[in-house]
């Protein structure tokens, strides 16, 4: 199987790497537009600004190849946001694949949401085997509200998607890279559809 793990200028992209090389499975990171195109799989990861990485993928053309991809895609954190319509951060047009905006938490609580919380109502592929309140790292401080792509909720502030799906695009808001054996459940049912 041909896995492919989107390369830009976004952090955690060696972390899901790892996590991956863990599980027995071997992934190439890459910019090529021809191998990201062809693969089985690909991972969209990041930790990073949404308005900077935006803006580095429309000059490679990374954006419009990302909504254009037919295969299973697993965005990562940045990587569901930057999945949506719109970001607060920055203002930012986003890559459009999930019509949600991307809205910050409320200043008056504590941001980011930072460690560890429960999945709600997790559904769908992604989440065979994996029980409703089963814990899952996040760090971030803007969310998606819930709405009709939500796969799993969480709350922290407000109710927001831990996750989301939509055809073959998938996402989570949490880092299964660095959830533990909950994570690595998700990473394999990705790796299995």
């Amino acid at each position: 199987m041909n896995i492919v793990i989107i390369k830009y200028n976004a952090g955690n992209i060696r972390s899901v790497d790892f996590a991956l090389r863990r599980m027995g499975v071997e992934a190439e990171i890459t910019d090529d537009q021809q191998k990201i195109r062809s693969a089985d799989k690909v991972i969209f990861p990041g930790v990073g600004a949404a308005a900077n990485t935006m803006d580095y993928l429309a000059t490679r053309g990374l954006d419009q190849l990302i909504r254009s991809l037919q295969q299973p895609v697993l965005g990562i954190c940045l990587g569901q946001q930057l999945m949506c319509d719109r970001s607060e951060e920055g203002d930012t047009q986003c890559i459009g694949v999930f019509d949600q905006p991307v809205l910050k938490f409320p200043p008056h609580d504590k941001v980011p949401h930072m460690g560890w919380n429960q999945l709600l109502e997790p559904a769908g592929a992604l989440f065979r085997g994996v029980e409703e309140g089963a814990y899952v790292y996040f760090v971030h401080s803007y969310y998606v509200p819930r709405c009709d792509d939500t796969a799993a909720g969480c709350r922290y502030i407000c109710d927001f998607s831990a996750a989301m799906q939509k055809d073959n695009f998938y996402a989570t808001q949490f880092h299964p890279e660095k959830s533990g054996p909950t994570g690595q459940k998700i990473l394999e049912n990705f790796i299995a559809l």
